[in-house]
């Protein structure tokens, strides 16, 4: 395999010059000083771009507080090309400490749009094959590390054992924290041996709560016993495994810290992760622009709690906000001239980051049309190996009618992307079926009725497809109830099922490979060999 190394050099920097001339950045890079053993602010806050370039302001910004973490998400992203560009002006600006991070966790949470798609967390849970766990985990790392990329914020290792759960779902293995352990760190492991970091989310857990951390402050209120057989396994596991990197949930759980949550607390992070697990990687806190904590410490003095609390790295994500990110720079500045973050402290959280950084620096490996081939076949393998029945589904047919009922659009939200819009759906379907259509808006499914009744045909099966992260509830099952459904396409949330009364296919996710493997059932050319890793009750 070719490997090169970003350096910087003469030939790179120019290189760099090149790709970001067009963002008036290039003087600034060319008389770059990277950061590599200097102790700043900036190493120990992680910032996001607001842009697919490398702009003036952010590259003043990185040198002005000595940044060596940037968080990369879609709006970073237009080509292959452009971000390959983008990570090599980051590396020689940053220097050989830069930590280039991403959330490409497979199924809803993906940022590139041209590799190919990793299945969800639960989908391959649902396969429960550890080995192909292992491989997708490595095939993850090969698109990204082919682009420059070098710290994956993947895998969850949260055990969603709670059907109304607003933000993790699919997003993990299941409901049996053994089964989330295995496979996570089969995951892990294969990213790891491709040359990219991984960090285990979200410490203690957040699989059983009731609201997004995106929007509030959720609590886990569990007895220190309960929370060791479950919300904990897999993350004492990791912890003893050789991850690099632990990421920290905004979540208060009472039994461990009454008072703060497990970000901001010290009983936490350093008490349990660090003393009682023995976890030696790297802490990094979740974005500390949402709302359980920037809505409640505000950013500057939450990233100072953080710190103390055992954090090595704040993640100071603000969309882009120069103004945002430079109030956690500052402050953090001023706590290590004024030694409220002790030189000590803070240098061995600097020494974690610059050993994570030598142990997966930045590099590109080519990624040949064979391997990205052959990656592309083992990512649809592994989306069909999580096909899943419930009750006794049955395929329709190659070429049968039926009337599709699904809703309009499907919104993600949280970390999720948007899943999969009634018409592209239908287009998919139509390719190989008879269908009549009825679309209904999200907010209002006994909306459809007379649109059902008008395109349905007396005599042939009618078929419910639910595309949404979050559940439709009880308005979903009324209509339901009125259609009498002979199968629901259940292609995101896995607890839809409980919303329709009716036998269903559970895809764990809607990406292409998930929709062809569907397809491929409902014709009767594949089985569904999946086991539901969770439990299907209220």
């Amino acid at each position: 395999m070719t490997r090169r190394t970003f350096v910087t050099s003469t030939a790179a920097a120019s290189a760099a010059l090149t790709i970001s001339a067009c963002t008036g950045s290039s003087a600034l890079l060319s008389d770059s000083e990277p950061v590599a053993g200097r102790l700043t602010a900036g190493r120990l806050v992680m910032i996001d771009l607001p842009g697919p370039d490398l702009d003036a302001e952010s590259v003043a910004r990185i040198k002005r507080y000595g940044v060596t973490g940037v968080c990369l998400f879609g709006r970073n992203i237009q080509s292959e090309a452009q971000l390959r560009g983008l990570c090599e002006s980051l590396r020689i600006v940053m220097g050989p400490d830069a930590l280039i991070g991403i959330d490409q966790e497979g199924g809803g949470v993906i940022r590139t749009k041209t590799l190919p798609y990793p299945p969800s967390a639960m989908s391959l849970g649902a396969g429960n094959d550890a080995e192909m766990a292992r491989q997708v985990g490595a095939a993850t790392a090969r698109g990204l590390k082919s682009m420059g990329v070098n710290w994956n914020f993947a895998p969850v290792l949260d055990v969603n054992n709670n059907a109304s759960n607003p933000v993790i779902g699919d997003r993990s293995y299941g409901q049996d924290p053994e089964l989330v352990a295995r496979m996570g760190l089969a995951w892990s492991e294969g990213s790891k041996s491709e040359g990219v970091a991984t960090c285990v989310k979200h410490f203690p857990g957040h699989g059983d709560t009731l609201v997004d951390s995106h929007y509030g402050l959720p609590s886990v209120d569990k007895t220190m016993d309960e929370l060791m057989a479950l919300e904990l396994l897999p993350f004492q596991r990791a912890a003893q495994a050789d991850v690099p990197c632990v990421m920290t949930s905004h979540i208060v759980f009472p039994a461990l810290d009454p008072d703060r949550p497990a970000t901001l607390s010290r009983p936490i992070l350093t008490g349990l992760l660090r003393e009682q697990f023995g976890f030696d990687g790297v802490i990094c806190t979740d974005a500390m622009d949402m709302q359980a904590i920037s809505g409640r410490y505000g950013r500057g003095e939450a990233a100072l709690m953080a710190l103390d609390a055992g954090a090595d790295l704040v993640m100071a994500i603000a969309h882009g906000n120069g103004a945002a990110q430079d109030e956690t720079l500052q402050i953090v500045e001023e706590a290590l001239a004024s030694g409220r973050i002790s030189k000590r402290d803070a240098q061995a959280k600097a020494n974690r980051l610059s050993d994570l950084a030598a142990r997966f620096p930045v590099e590109v490996d080519a990624y040949s049309a064979a391997q990205r081939s052959a990656d592309a076949d083992l990512m649809e393998r592994a989306w069909s190996a999580g096909l899943t029945t419930v009750g006794d589904a049955q395929p329709i047919g190659a070429g049968q009618p039926f009337t599709l009922v699904a809703a309009r659009a499907a919104a993600g939200g949280g970390a999720s992307d948007a899943g999969v819009t009634g018409s592209e759906l239908v287009g998919k379907l139509s390719e190989a079926f008879d269908l009549r259509v009825a679309l209904f808006d999200p907010g209002d499914p006994l909306g459809t009725i007379g649109e059902v009744e008008r395109v349905h045909r007396p005599g042939t099966p009618i078929v419910i497809a639910t595309t949404q992260r979050r559940r439709l509830g009880e308005p979903l099952t009324q209509l339901a109830q009125q259609l009498n459904p002979v199968l629901h396409l259940c292609l995101w949330n896995p607890y839809s099922a409980l919303d329709v009364p009716a036998p269903a296919l559970v895809s764990f996710g809607f990406r292409p490979e998930a929709l062809d493997a569907v397809v491929a059932w409902l014709k009767g050319d594949k089985a569904a060999t999946g086991t539901l890793p969770i439990e299907l009750s209220v």
